[in-house]
C-alpha cells in the first residue's frame, strides 16, 4: 500500500514528478489565517481535504479510463484496477483519521462538525460523479443538468475547504456559510475552466492528451452549451459526433473543435467562468480573494 501510495502522490523513488497546486488544502490553510487562526490548527483539515481529494482522483481516473495523469501513467494503468480501488478506499479512510486528529487542538464537538461538513461534500460528489458517468450513454445532456453534475462533483469539496478553513479559526456560522458560498462558486469557475482545457489545452498544460474530454465524447461545458444553440450545420456535426457509442479519432475530434469554435463555444464558456467568478471577486478577505483569482490561469490557449 505504501508503495501504490508513493507512486500516486510521487514520492521517494517514485519522484520527483509533477504535482497538483495543492489549491484545496491551500484554501483551508488561507482561509484559517484571514480569519485569526493559525496554521497549526488548519493543518488537519487541509490534510484530510487533499487525501480526500486524491481519494476520488484515483477512483475518477479509473471510471473515466484515463490512463495519464500529470504526465505519467495513473496509478490503475500501472498496478491494475484492482490494487487501485483499494488504495483509494484508504486514503479515503486516511481522511477521516487526519480530520479526526484535529481534537488535540480544536472542541471534539468541533471537529466532529467539520467531519461532517467534509463528508457530507464527499458524499454530493458520490452524487455528481453518478451524474458524469450517466453522462456517458447519454445522447443530449442539457446545460441545466450539466451544471449540476459540476456542482456536486467540483463545487462542493471547493466549498467544504473554505467552511473547513473558516471553522478551523472559529469563525461564526455566518462565516463558515459565506465562505463556503464562495468556495462552490470559485469550484463552479474552476471546473469550466477545466472544461476549456480539456478541449483546447495542451497535453503539457494538462498532463493528459489533446482534446482528450473531445475523444472520449465527455460531456463538457463547451459541448453542452454548443447543443443549447439553435440548429446550425456546426451544430448538428457535434450532435452527431457525441450520438456515437465509441471514442472519437483524431480527424472526428478534430471536426468537433472545429465546430466548437465556429460557434463561440469557447467565449461562451469564458464568460460563464467570469459569472461564476463575480462572488469570488466581492468576497471581504483581499487575500483570499487575490489568491483564488490569481489561481486561475484564463489565458487558455
Amino acid at each position: 500500500m505504501a508503495q501504490l501510495l508513493a507512486y500516486h502522490f510521487g514520492y521517494g523513488a517514485f519522484g520527483p514528478t509533477r504535482r497538483g497546486k495543492r489549491l484545496r488544502p491551500q484554501l483551508v490553510l488561507r482561509i484559517a489565517e484571514a480569519e485569526g487562526g493559525s496554521p497549526e490548527r488548519a493543518l488537519p483539515a487541509a490534510v484530510a481535504v487533499e487525501i480526500l481529494h486524491n481519494y476520488s482522483l484515483i477512483h475518477d481516473d479509473i471510471e473515466d479510463r484515463d490512463e495519464l495523469r500529470h504526465g505519467r501513467a495513473t496509478l490503475w494503468a500501472r498496478y491494475g484496477i484492482a490494487q487501485a480501488l483499494n488504495a483509494g478506499d484508504a486514503l479515503c479512510a486516511r481522511s477521516f483519521l487526519a480530520l479526526a486528529a484535529a481534537v488535540s487542538q480544536l472542541d471534539a464537538a468541533q471537529v466532529l462538525g467539520m467531519i461532517g461538513t467534509l463528508h457530507q461534500a464527499h458524499r454530493v460528489m458520490c452524487d455528481g460523479q453518478a451524474l458524469d458517468l450517466s453522462f456517458e450513454d447519454a445522447v443530449h445532456v442539457d446545460l441545466a443538468s450539466y451544471e449540476r453534475m459540476i456542482a456536486a462533483k467540483t463545487a462542493s469539496l471547493f466549498g467544504a475547504a473554505c467552511a473547513l478553513g473558516a471553522a478551523s479559526a472559529g469563525a461564526d456560522e455566518r462565516s463558515v456559510a459565506a465562505y463556503e458560498e464562495i468556495g462552490r462558486a470559485f469550484g463552479m469557475a474552476f471546473q469550466i475552466r477545466d472544461d476549456l482545457l480539456g478541449v483546447w489545452g495542451s497535453t503539457d498544460a494538462t498532463g493528459k492528451g489533446v482534446a482528450g474530454d473531445i475523444a472520449r465524447r465527455k460531456w463538457s461545458f463547451p459541448v453542452a452549451w454548443a447543443l443549447a444553440q439553435p440548429a446550425c450545420s456546426a451544430r448538428s456535426m457535434i450532435e452527431d459526433a457525441y450520438a456515437r457509442r465509441e471514442p472519437l479519432g483524431d480527424e472526428a475530434v478534430a471536426r468537433v473543435v472545429g465546430a466548437l469554435e465556429e460557434m463561440g463555444a469557447r467565449e461562451a464558456a469564458r464568460r460563464a467562468l467570469g459569472e461564476h467568478l463575480r462572488p469570488v471577486e466581492a468576497a471581504q478577505s483581499v487575500p483570499v480573494r487575490r489568491f483564488l483569482l490569481g489561481s486561475l490561469d484564463l489565458a487558455v490557449s
